[in-house]
């Protein structure tokens, strides 16, 4: 089982053209309705580039915080709020798992609210590694719960742990299972 990898990150981002800067913008500026909601560590936010065109790759929206004019600079009950909203609204949840994973305040809280309002399904992890391979990621232990994301015989896919069976990535975003 391998992992999205620091490097494959990388080359998404050095691979950004005039085209792929467009659908970058307009990734920052979406509202999660009908997109997927990435979760993540600010400490990651150089990260979150390439991953927003890893996953628009497989054709859909990204929703990040990142660029959200709506949400106040520090963070305030309106930034919860707003967020709440946008999680309850999105197709899918993912969650970058990294390293950072482990300080970030807000993960836990957005990954419990995605929970709630989707149940387990539509909830996955990516966890992002310097390798792709190591599995140190999985520390905490609710992270056992979710369903991840993982590239098998060059096909990425995400599977469910209470049964073990592998969804192609292309059809859990889009909602075919």
């Amino acid at each position: 089982m391998a992992f999205l990898s620091y490097n494959l990150i990388r080359e998404k981002r050095q691979s950004v053209h005039f085209s792929n800067a467009r659908v970058l913008a307009e990734a920052k500026a979406e509202t999660a309705s009908g997109a997927v909601f990435l979760s993540h560590s600010s400490k990651d936010d150089e990260q979150v580039e390439g991953v927003v065109m890893f996953l628009r790759d497989f054709g859909v929206r990204v929703y990040t915080d990142d660029h959200d004019a709506r949400l106040p600079n520090p963070p305030s009950v309106e930034t919860a709020k707003t967020l709440k909203g946008e999680i309850r609204d999105a197709s899918r949840f993912v969650v970058l798992v990294s390293p950072n994973s482990r300080s970030s305040r807000w993960i836990p809280w957005e990954l419990g609210l995605a929970d709630g309002f989707k149940g387990i399904v539509p909830v996955a992890l990516l966890p992002i590694t310097q390798n792709g391979d190591e599995e140190s990621w999985a520390r905490e232990e609710y992270f056992a719960l979710y369903p991840r994301i993982f590239r098998s015989d060059n096909t990425w896919k995400v599977m469910d742990p209470r049964d073990q069976v592998p969804w192609l990535l292309q059809n859990w975003l889009t909602k075919t299972l």
